[in-house]
């Protein structure tokens, strides 16, 4: 036989915590990280450990050749650009998604 008092507690307290579970599922689903991301954070951390050196070699072969007067100074630079945006691109996409709220 069942109390009344732990029946109508039974009754508020189940859907209660239907109500809760259902609530936090969200929450839950948000937490996992999507594999997309993993990937491309994978990709861009091997893209960037690939663009120093190269990135290196560069700067050093444009001053060798802007030393020796051999090349136009835009092509330096445009070679700075290149490099500022390569390795600012996560910070540039960022501030253009901040700009359009997404």
């Amino acid at each position: 036989m069942t109390h009344p008092q732990s029946s109508r507690l039974a009754a508020v307290l189940i859907p209660s915590g239907i109500g809760l579970a259902w609530l936090l599922l969200p929450a839950l689903a948000g937490a996992q990280t999507s594999p997309f991301l993993t990937g491309a954070t994978a990709l861009q951390t091997n893209i960037l450990a690939w663009l120093t050196p190269i990135a290196v070699i560069l700067v050093m072969v444009l001053g060798a050749m802007a030393m020796a007067n051999r090349m136009s100074w835009g092509w330096c630079i445009g070679a700075i650009f290149g490099i500022a945006i390569a390795f600012g691109a996560p910070q540039i996409v960022t501030w253009v998604r901040g700009m359009f709220g997404v």
